[in-house]
């Protein structure tokens, strides 16, 4: 087998960048990305056979880690049965009665086969149903790649001067503010209102860095879309079943009218799924006249996964994950300050992020002010560790239940061990 380095040369000439998504590529912390061959439990290990505990865990999907026997099991049930039928199978039933149950304001849901096809989804259903055409995103939140939301984008989105290719005639329709400012939303209103049809909102933001809600702005969004009859949409792509088993809409007390969901709920395969209200949900085709579609929907294997994920998180303890992610990322923090290095930690549930910045981060503005190159070194000593995280300093560390104390402890020796 080829090295990294010869797989990645050899990549560049095939795709863009040499990769299918543009933060792969490892450019912001100045390296080349290593190339994966194979994965289980809380580690990985590349082509070359060096072995990394993952934080990454595949951008969040594997809660349960890699190769889980009980998902796995599942998964090569239903692909020796087949892998995609182009139609209904009961898969699809026992995984949205399962959703639904954890997750009650879904009602009724649509399954699809990303998080990108299900924010742009329930986008058209909260216009279609509305009859309005404005939109209320916050800069840095990422809702995908949908031509609507890659205004002021966050994740790699955040990396690209603009966006080209994206009609100004589609982006004006796109009213901005920053996270966590009310303020801003009720003056878009107070000047939109008759022509906004949805605030979309990561409920806690994922795609900056972890960024959580202050008191009272969710409740202040539902209002103003409650007041206005627009739609509240939470895209909880990221922390539907992270930051608890119903999400962090049970996390806040907050209930949307729509919800878009993705990685998790599918196990480690291709998935997405938005729903809400009944009402709402069946003004889409064939029921109502919004339409969308997709030929992999609700294919059989990613929904045996999805399901055996979500069977499998009923019985595992949230709280002590926390605990644990907590004191991780808390001994990290302060082994960064030790070192004479500003570091401001955000953090819930399994899920963190360590900005390097003396400066609360509430926004987009707050996240862009942590220090890309101190990031950069710190990424690059720890990855020579064995120890992966995200390749870009605006993303968040992941913990899984596959975890272990003797991986948080040698994470932490490898802090220990990093020079800036």
């Amino acid at each position: 087998m080829m090295d990294s380095k010869t797989l990645y040369a050899k990549a560049q000439t095939l795709m863009p960048g040499g990769v299918n998504s543009p933060l792969r590529a490892c450019r912001y912390v100045k390296s080349e990305p290593a190339f994966i061959a194979r994965a289980e439990g809380s580690h990985v290990w590349d082509v070359e056979g060096r072995e990394y505990i993952d934080y990454v865990l595949s951008w969040g999907p594997q809660i349960l880690g890699h190769c889980d026997k009980t998902v796995n099991d599942a998964a090569h049930k239903a692909v020796d049965l087949g892998s995609s039928y182009g139609a209904p199978c009961e898969g699809e039933i026992l995984l949205a009665e399962e959703i639904s149950k954890l997750i009650p304001s879904m009602e009724m849901m649509r399954m699809v086969s990303s998080g990108t096809e299900a924010t742009m989804s329930a986008l058209r259903l909260a216009r279609g149903y509305t009859g309005r055409s404005k939109v209320v995103k916050f800069i840095g939140n990422y809702h995908g790649h949908a031509d609507s939301f890659l205004a002021a984008a966050g994740s790699a989105a955040a990396t690209v001067p603009g966006t080209p290719g994206v009609h100004e005639d589609i982006v004006k329709h796109t009213l901005l503010a920053h996270y966590n400012d009310l303020e801003a939303v009720e003056k878009h209103f107070a000047e939109n209102g008759d022509d906004i049809a949805c605030i979309i909102v990561e409920p806690a933001a994922g795609n900056m860095g972890l960024v959580l809600p202050e008191p009272g702005f969710l409740e202040g969004l539902r209002a103003l879309c409650t007041k206005y009859g627009a739609l509240l949409i939470f895209d909880e792509v990221i922390t539907g079943f992270r930051f608890s088993i119903g999400g962090a809409q049970q996390r806040f007390g907050i209930k949307p009218d729509l919800t878009t969901l993705g990685k998790i709920i599918g196990g480690g395969f291709p998935v997405g799924c938005y729903g809400g209200k009944r009402e709402i949900m069946n003004h889409m085709a064939p029921c109502g006249g919004v339409f969308q579609a997709g030929t992999l929907s609700g294919n059989p294997v990613a929904m045996a996964a999805g399901h055996a994920t979500l069977k499998r998180l009923q019985e595992c303890d949230y709280d002590a994950l926390e605990q644990r992610t907590t004191k991780l990322a808390e001994e990290l923090t302060a082994i960064l300050r030790e070192k004479g290095q500003p570091a401001t930690l955000v953090r819930m549930a399994s899920a963190f992020t360590i900005y390097f910045t003396d400066q609360p981060v509430v926004d987009q503005r707050g996240s862009a002010a942590s220090n890309a190159d101190t990031y950069a070194t710190f990424w690059q000593q720890m990855q020579a560790q064995g120890v992966n995280l995200a390749p870009a300093g605006f993303e968040c560390t992941f913990t899984s239940f596959a975890h272990t104390d003797e991986d948080f402890e040698k994470t932490l020796e490898a802090a220990r061990n990093v020079k800036f």
